[in-house]
């Protein structure tokens, strides 16, 4: 139980401890939540390993990317304050009233007067090993971290200053201190949350893989540095030793991991995905590159991360060697290395590599385990925060949380979820002082541009090597300063990063630049970024406008970088030429309903119910059972040794007991309508009535369910059982259960890790563990066999694992094609037994195996009940059926749509502290929301010209909220209802309907753009018009996992589809257009209900129009796309481009035309 109730008088400010990406998630939260924060962090800037890396796993996403927003918004967020370079000293209070001393480490730079120009840096005669780089290249004695720093302060390293003066000297901001001095301060808060992170594992421990020895031995985070476009070699993959590029490359996994002779006993949880990254990332910096990853399990438990690794495979032509390798040699002519190993039949292996990357795991800093001993945290016997399974947030001490790595091992979205987690933790314990010492948010005044000629600012990004490693940025600045109206263009290293984001705004003001324009990654992750920065700059939000040449152009044109380069310049004329006619809009306020939704009783939607609610909000928590607590029923004892039954129990009385949750058990829910803020959910209750609800936000739990199939003889034979059964006749104690048992025979995967379900169910391995030493303990000489693919027992784990081998169970590995057979035999005394024949993948025997009890391991699979609540809260489900988060590594327990949110196996299989865990992120999240009186409306609806109106009232037949209303002869638009589909402007015969940021020639200007001039070549020309939060969001996924295809298509955002006039289709065939392709939502998933389907009456009318005219059907074309299809949207792509080059270019292709005239 996450033990954080109120107390009385808190004071209303929390400190994070640490500035990696938990840290900064925990810091954004609890700051939006209304709470004073202050974050400290010993290096001189925030970011931590996040910062360090190149991409991340499984979207392949550029790490900085991902991560520059949020050091943005941590940067300049008004109730935040960030305390680099500094250190507790220690801590004095209790719960709710803590008093921290902080130490402050000298800079030698003043950081009210550094600008962060980095003249200095570049004029300081003095080198140094480049710690960030991980001392592949030196950096000078006065320097930042990375260039996106935040804060872009720089710090003098006085043991390697020799004080000359120069930095001093140059410095016209007057910043340099040689005499500055530590300082001391005391903050009082009423909780900390720590999240110090972890450090590497010193390779030089290992000394038989060469490191430190052999140049080209290289750990796990070097190789990052090397890969990384803001690295030592920009990118380009080479060796250490002589600059060539490494054709063959070794990955040599768990080194400092799974090892007891270095005292690390647990898995790392990372290294088999970051490795399979990093071999996917250097075939794509460099195509003769070849890796083999030698291996032990491969732990890839995470949401998607099978797939990745058949990608790998199948697709970059990773090999897999499962192996654990004894030494590594270097051929001191050639500087190569000699990977010796044992195969899985037994014999020594040599094999010639040109780099080894060792995948280093992580392991508590000895700084972390003193700052344990000053704050009087407990550590468990690997220096890890020590936690209870059903506690996973709290420490040791109340009011003190824990998050990220610091708690065991994890990836970023874990990390980045029980950041958002242990917010909601200390939140629960602070709701009483909220607001108290919080800022309100304050803009200049908005600069009135109306009447303006348009003065447009356009910057590209390189985005490391992401854009321009395909694209030449620097050609496309030059056509962009040639466009009517751009008066400045510039490219950028990164431009999501605070420094741009300062320079931006420095821009707007020197250049009078009244509309802006950035070409770089996709809108649906950082518009908002960039909006913000604008309004700081005194623009409104909406004279903003993003084209994607990364995820539709340099990801998704790799190997063609010269078309790449063309449809990058394209879709950058197209967003400049929509920038022209770009006008302010202003937001209006509403109100906020503050009272939570959870749907689904189960321990993740009790969690989070409960968290809402000691946090001070209502909430309704639905379940569509008789009774609460979904599948934890099921379950009798823990892998570690606890009670579920018991805290089950005990959680079930604390939601009937808190006044503010509203339990409705044997609930259905009929219809969700509403927005952020206000929503209204319709149900039916248990007694037949129907019933209506009030709320802001809603959290989905719906939970997963165990996969039952007829494979293995289950169902036909009782001796054939899965885990959970088992577990139940244990608890029970049974006797008939291990009293005549011989031999016991566990088969993992079943309905996993298949074609049909590509996703490992994350905790079937630590079942059977779990359920292997029970049998033990009950009955010691049972034979248990555990035949398994890759046992997942990961993080801390792993112990688990070794105790069960520790305890005689025997694990036999098995190959996915030759899975074991089980089959019903006869005695010679005529009794019948089972028979398990298994192909032992490591000693390459069959093996055969008489039994009374065969257990299978089960996947967990997504209720179909999902696919009716999805259409009700138009919510995408992946492939597998689960729900799809808005992104995995961003916004990993969010929706695209605002203000819904999910947890617990409603968003894939785990385990109870991960559910628990992500039903308090959830509660985080909603709680932001839930913590404002008003929120502002979304600025993107439509309005109603009345003085063309003629009141048919077509928009108020296809409105399907309520939003048109005709009033004294005129259509009136309610603003608070309208959700900006644009489905009534189509509609409209008299076309007095605007759709504002969407509007017709804004939409006309970008299909002249992107069709003139008229191509004399072969290769067709195509426009696509693609639904915001489906098929948009689909070529998003298609370009972070770099499905390829051909350049044809340009795509044109909107909305919805319903926005799409039969005119827009006309005027891109009329223009030149060979082909145009809509995509929107699968019938019944549209976030505006029937949108997509009056786009389809339109589309089939317009079909008809063509083949009138002559024209073949097949060039216009309609798919329905969910965010969660980029493989099938890339597939699309391909068949429509050469179905177009197949039939050739149209005969009504104007084949003159004038250019577009200036605006």
């Amino acid at each position: 139980m996450i033990e954080s109730s109120p107390v009385e008088k808190p004071i209303g400010a929390a400190l994070v401890i640490g500035g990696g990406v938990g840290g900064i998630q925990a810091s954004l939260d609890l700051a939006e939540s209304d709470f004073k924060v202050y974050m400290i962090d010993s290096s001189p800037s925030i970011g931590g390993i996040m910062a360090r890396l190149d991409k991340t796993f499984p979207t392949n996403d550029c790490s900085m990317c991902i991560l520059s927003p949020k050091l943005v918004d941590c940067g300049r967020h008004r109730n935040i304050d960030v305390l680099t370079y500094s250190e507790v000293v220690g801590v004095t209070g209790e719960a709710g009233n803590f008093t921290v001393s902080i130490r402050e480490s000298p800079r030698f730079v003043n950081a009210e007067k550094c600008t962060g120009c980095g003249l200095c840096a570049i004029y300081c005669p003095v080198s140094a090993i480049d710690t960030f780089n991980k001392g592949l290249s030196e950096r000078s004695a006065i320097y930042i971290d990375y260039p996106q720093a935040v804060p872009l302060i720089y710090v003098i390293d006085r043991e390697k200053c020799i004080g000359c003066g120069l930095c001093a000297n140059i410095c016209l901001a007057d910043a340099i201190n040689y005499s500055d001095q530590e300082k001391k301060t005391d903050l009082r808060v009423g909780a900390i949350i720590l999240a110090p992170g972890t450090e590497e594992f010193n390779a030089n421990l290992k000394s038989e893989y060469g490191y430190g020895r052999y140049p080209n031995v290289v750990t796990s985070m070097e190789f990052e540095r090397i890969l990384s476009a803001s690295g030592p070699f920009s990118g380009r993959v080479q060796r250490p030793s002589d600059g060539n590029i490494p054709v063959k490359i070794a990955f040599i996994q768990c080194v400092g991991s799974r090892d007891l002779s270095c005292g690390n006993g647990y898995c790392s949880s990372v290294c088999c995905m970051y490795a399979t990254k990093e071999a996917v990332i250097a075939k794509e910096h460099t195509n003769q590159v070849e890796s083999t990853i030698f291996y032990i399990d491969i732990r890839a438990y995470g949401k998607d991360f099978d797939k990745y690794i058949e990608r790998a495979k199948d697709e970059y032509d990773v090999r897999f060697i499962r192996c654990r390798v004894s030494t590594v040699q270097e051929n001191p002519q050639t500087q190569d290395l000699t990977i010796r190993y044992e195969s899985k039949n037994g014999k020594i292996v040599e094999e010639e590599f040109n780099l080894v990357v060792l995948s280093i795991g992580f392991q508590p800093s000895k700084v972390i385990k003193e700052l344990a001993e000053k704050i009087d945290v407990k550590l468990d016997e690997y220096g890890f925060c020590k936690t209870e399974e059903f506690s996973p947030l709290t420490t040791s001490r109340p009011g003190i949380f824990v998050c990220g790595t610091f708690s065991s091992p994890k990836d970023i979205p874990e990390t980045i979820t029980q950041a958002s987690a242990a917010a909601a933790a200390a939140e629960r314990l602070l709701s009483s002082a909220r607001g108290t010492l919080a800022k309100t948010r304050e803009y200049p005044d908005e600069i009135d541009v109306r009447g303006q000629p348009p003065r447009i600012g356009v910057f590209v990004c390189h985005c490391g090597i992401n854009i321009s490693g395909v694209v030449d940025v620097p050609s496309i600045v030059e056509s962009v300063k040639a466009l009517p109206n751009v008066v400045y263009a510039e490219d950028n290293l990164y431009t999501c990063s605070s420094d741009t984001q300062m320079r931006i705004k420095e821009k707007i003001q020197e250049h009078n630049i009244n509309k802006v324009v950035v070409a770089s990654c996709t809108p649906r992750t950082h518009e908002s970024l960039f909006q913000e920065t604008i309004r700081e700059a005194g623009l409104n939000r909406y004279l903003f406008e993003m084209a994607n040449i990364r995820d539709q152009c340099s990801w998704v044109h790799m190997h063609e970088p010269e078309a790449a380069t063309e449809k990058a310049r394209d879709l950058v004329k197209m967003s400049v030429t929509k920038a022209r006619l770009l006008q302010p809009i202003q937001r209006l306020l509403l109100n906020v309903t503050k009272i939570g939704l959870v749907i689904g009783g189960g321990v993740s939607g009790m969690n989070a119910a409960l968290a809402l609610a000691d946090a001070g909000f209502e909430t309704y928590l639905i379940e569509k059972e008789r009774e609460l607590g979904g599948f934890m029923r099921h379950l009798h004892y823990t892998l570690e040794g606890n009670n579920p039954a018991e805290y089950l129990k005990t959680l079930i009385m604390k939601v009937q007991a808190n006044k503010l949750v509203h339990t409705l058990l044997g609930a259905n829910i009929e219809d969700i309508s509403g927005y952020v803020g206000n929503f209204r959910t319709t149900l039916i209750d248990m007694n037949g009535e129907e019933k209506e609800l009030e709320h802001g936000v809603v959290i989905v739990a719906t939970g997963g369910e165990e996969f039952h199939s007829d494979e293995y003889l289950y169902g036909d034979d009782p001796r054939v059982v899965t885990q959970s059964e088992l577990e139940r006749r244990l608890a029970e104690n049974k006797e008939s259960i291990t009293g005549d048992l011989e031999n016991v025979v566990m088969i993992q995967c079943v309905g996993s890790r298949t074609e049909e379900r590509q996703y490992c169910s994350r905790v079937c391995c630590r079942e059977a563990v779990k359920n292997a030493l029970k049998i033990k303990e009950k009955k010691p000489d049972a034979n248990v066999y555990i035949l398994y693919r890759d046992m997942r027992t990961y993080g801390l784990t792993e112990k688990y694992y070794r105790k069960a081998r520790e305890a005689g169970v025997i694990f036999i590995n098995y190959d996915q094609n030759k899975k074991p057979l089980v089959t019903k035999q006869k005695s010679k005394n005529g009794i019948t037994f089972l028979e398990v024949s298994v192909f032992d993948a490591i000693i390459e025997e069959q093996l055969l195996i008489k039994t009374n009890l065969i257990v299978l391991s089960v996947a967990i699979t997504a209720p179909t009940a999902n696919i009716e609540l999805a259409k009700i809260l138009k919510v995408p489900l992946n492939e597998d059926g689960f729900f799809l988060e808005a992104h995995v590594k961003l916004r990993p327990v969010d929706f695209a749509t605002e203000g819904i949110f999910l947890c617990g196996m409603a968003h894939g299989p785990k385990s109870i502290d991960e559910s628990i865990t992500q039903a308090y992120a959830a509660a985080s999240r909603a709680g932001i929301i839930l913590s404002k009186d008003q929120l502002e409306a979304e600025g993107i609806t439509a309005s109603v010209d009345a003085d063309r109106c003629i009141a048919c009232r077509n928009c108020e037949a296809v409105c399907e909220f309520g939003a048109i209303r005709v009033e004294k002869n005129a259509a009136e638009v309610n603003p608070l209802l309208c959700k900006g589909c644009g489905t009534c402007s189509v509609e409209c015969p008299a076309m007095a309907i605007t759709m504002h940021h969407f509007t017709d020639n804004q939409i006309f200007s970008m299909i002249r753009a992107a069709l003139e001039p008229i191509s004399d070549g072969d290769a067709p020309k195509a426009l696509a018009f693609f639904c915001n939060w489906c098929a948009y969001a689909g070529a998003d996924l298609a370009g972070v996992s770099r499905f390829q295809y051909p350049p044809t298509v340009k795509i044109i955002r909107v909305m919805c589809t319903g926005r799409i006039d039969e005119r827009h289709i006309l005027q891109a065939f009329l223009l030149g257009a060979d082909g145009v392709l809509i995509g929107g939502c699968h019938p019944g998933d549209c976030h505006y209900t029937s949108g997509n389907l009056k786009a389809e009456e339109r589309i089939n009318r317009v079909r008809q129009w063509l083949m009138q005219a002559g024209l073949e059907p097949e060039r216009l074309r309609l798919e329905w796309v969910s965010a969660g299809e980029g493989r099938k949207l890339s597939e699309v792509l391909k068949d429509f481009s050469t179905q177009l080059k197949k039939i050739g270019h149209s005969s009504i292709t104007l084949r003159t035309m004038t250019p577009s005239p200036p605006i």
